[in-house]
């Protein structure tokens, strides 16, 4: 299952990257998004956070933003799914609005192309049947290759053939991430369920008053990262996009302990939606964790 030609459909933060990524390794990527502007708008919120928190992707910066002239954008998916190989879903957290991509797309791309979504927290099973190829069909949740969290997720859905699987990894190693392999369907996947666990708990502490955000992450940034905490890795994915995952776990779980804070829903309806939109839970772009005084042991 050769994979030469990469479509990647939605590009936002993420979706940016992952073409980013593949067209570096020598993959021939074609993308798409219905805002033919967003792609040249990502790139440069992606380098001020490369900037801000001092990380360069899986090659040299340079060579990352030469990259970007290797990837094509296409007018329509049908230009975006020619001859595709492997095709990348990368919109919003939505299981309908994913399905009736899938189904766009399944009506489309060649038959033997492999369908995956880089859904943050939805089970490709919940998908696959929008399709007549749920055995090309998987979970490939990348999280920021472009300051090298090079880390992926890969789960299979109910029909997953183990050959696909096979061919995933092999692809995901070519463009120099690690391969995280999830055994069987979870939500969250691999290291997404033990940052939820974090976030859920972080969320609750905040949104029901209990302790001010900056303080719970100078108390991660003491303890494990020294250059952001939590609140920053939310603004970073977007409040939006926290908020559509947090409701996914509640809906499954119908726990009210799952359902986001009222507080985070007020930010959204505000348009403060972290990085991308330059205000979430901090100022960007010069977030107040990233000066010294955040620290500081002194009023």
């Amino acid at each position: 299952m050769g994979i030469r030609k990469v479509s990647v459909i939605g590009l936002g933060m993420l979706g940016t990257q992952i073409s980013i990524q593949a067209a570096y390794y020598g993959y021939d990527v074609t993308a798409y998004d219905q805002d033919a502007q967003v792609f040249q708008r990502m790139i440069e919120k992606i380098k001020g956070i490369m900037g801000f928190l001092k990380r360069n992707p899986t090659m040299p910066r340079a060579e990352w933003e030469n990259a970007v002239s290797r990837v094509k954008t296409a007018k329509n998916v049908e230009e975006a799914l020619e001859q595709a190989d492997l095709v990348i879903e990368a919109i919003p957290e939505d299981l309908e609005m994913k399905r009736r991509l899938f189904a766009q797309m399944d009506g489309i791309a060649p038959r033997e192309a492999i369908f995956a979504t880089n859904s943050s927290s939805i089970p490709v099973s919940r998908i696959e049947s929008a399709t007549r190829r749920p055995e090309r069909c998987l979970n490939l949740h990348f999280y920021f290759p472009a300051v090298a969290w090079n880390i992926v997720d890969i789960m299979p859905g109910n029909k997953t053939d183990p050959d696909v699987l096979h061919s995933i990894r092999e692809f995901v190693r070519s463009i120099h991430c690690i391969p995280l392999k999830v055994n069987k369907e979870i939500l969250g996947f691999c290291f997404n369920s033990v940052w939820r666990a974090v976030k859920r708990q972080t969320l609750y502490l905040w949104g029901e008053g209990f302790v001010d955000f900056r303080d719970i992450d100078r108390s991660w940034m003491v303890m494990f990262t020294p250059t952001h905490g939590p609140f920053f890795l939310m603004d970073l994915v977007g409040l939006d996009v926290v908020y559509d995952i947090e409701m996914s776990y509640y809906n499954e779980s119908k726990d009210p302990k799952d359902r986001p804070p009222k507080a985070l829903r007020e930010k959204i309806e505000r348009k403060e939606l972290g990085v991308k939109t330059g205000k979430g839970f901090y100022a960007y772009p010069d977030p107040e964790f990233g000066r010294p005084a955040f620290l500081a042991i002194k009023e």
